[in-house]
Formats: structure tokens, sequence, C-alpha cells
């Protein structure tokens, strides 16, 4: 079975015309981090959702926000997934879980196989293992089977197009997220967004 994909940093509505083209399982939207030039607010992010196609599921990615603030996005339906992207602990997971009752993604800034091992005893419902926070760079791959991850998680981290296929046949990931990889000059690239999604559904 084909990894999953996800295509993060929507922020133009042409970028929800691409992502209806080609057909990814889920698309990402940064909310509540202003320091990204693809961050969004809620009325943006419901904005987009409405243009979405509805077998596409969004997630709302934010860094260490206000637990109540970031759980309105689940509760608005602009959200069917939460992603955390900071040092959020399993109190804030928790939390955040019952105040939306949507599944989250966890993100990891992975350095060694224990933070992938730690990363496991948070309760999220997914890891997204990343070389840093969205900065586009790869980690250490071979640490994913030293840390015999438990959890289904998401690769992340200079990912492109190029290299995706091999990536999902040397890895075998729940699925897959791009999102600087999927731009040129920081604005996706409808080209690319088409060829990612191409790859990864024609891994295996």
């Amino acid at each position: 079975m084909s990894a999953k994909i996800k295509l993060c940093g929507m922020f133009r509505e042409c970028d929800i015309d691409y992502i209806n083209e080609a057909m990814p399982d889920y698309v990402g939207f940064i909310v509540m981090f202003p320091k990204s030039h693809r961050n969004i607010d809620l009325d943006a992010a419901l904005r987009l959702k409405s243009r979405l196609s509805p077998e596409i599921k969004s997630v709302a990615v934010s860094v260490n926000a206000p637990v109540e603030q970031f759980a309105e996005f689940a509760k608005s339906g602009a959200a069917e997934l939460l992603q955390c992207h900071g040092s959020e602990d399993a109190d804030y997971i928790a939390r955040l879980r019952g105040l939306t009752g949507v599944p989250i993604i966890k993100a990891i800034k992975v350095t060694c196989a224990e933070d992938i091992e730690r990363a496991q005893e948070l309760g999220a419902d997914f890891l997204l293992l990343d070389g840093g926070t969205g900065n586009g760079r790869a980690f250490d791959h071979s640490l994913i089977d030293a840390a015999k991850i438990r959890v289904p998680f998401f690769l992340a981290g200079g990912l492109t197009p190029e290299n995706i296929r091999q990536t999902v046949r040397d890895f075998l990931p729940y699925g897959v997220d791009l999102s600087s990889g999927i731009e040129t000059d920081k604005l996706k690239d409808r080209n690319k967004i088409l060829t990612a999604v191409r790859e990864v559904r024609n891994a295996f």
C-alpha cells in the first residue's frame, strides 16, 4: 500500500486549486505562527478549506500555540487534524484532544534515536519526523530503524519530487510531508505538486 502524502503550507487560493488537481491525502495550513510567510488566520483557513476537495483532509499546523486558540481551528471545521510542531508535551496533547477530539500529529526534530523513542510516549496519534522546524533539512534516516517506531509516522525534511519515491521505498513510512520541496521562490509550484504526488502513488 502506498504511503499517504501530506503537502503543507498552503496560503493562496491557487494553492488549493493545485492541491485539488493533484489529490494528496492531507493538506496543511500554518496557523498562529507569524514567523512563517505561509502563516494564515482562522478566516483564511476556513476560506481555503471551503475550496478544498472533501476527499482531502485539512491539518492546522502550529508551534507552541495557546491550546484553547489552537483548538478553535478544529472546532470551526477549518482543520480535521492538528499538528504540534514545537515543544508541546503529553499534557498539552491530552488537553488539545480533550477540547477537539481530532487526531493529533506531533512533529519531532530528530537528532538521535532517543528523540523518536521519547516522542512515542507523548500520546499523539501520529509522529512527524523532521530535521528541524520546517527548515527543509533532512535528518539521518538510519535513526528510524534504530528507534523501532510503534506509532504511525510521517517523514519530512529535505524531501523533493526527485527523492520522494526512493524514500518511500526505503523507509515505508505511514506518510510523507513536503512543503519547501514543492515550492519555487517560496511559492507553491503546480508542477512540483503534481510530480510529488505522482511519485508517491507510483512508489511501488
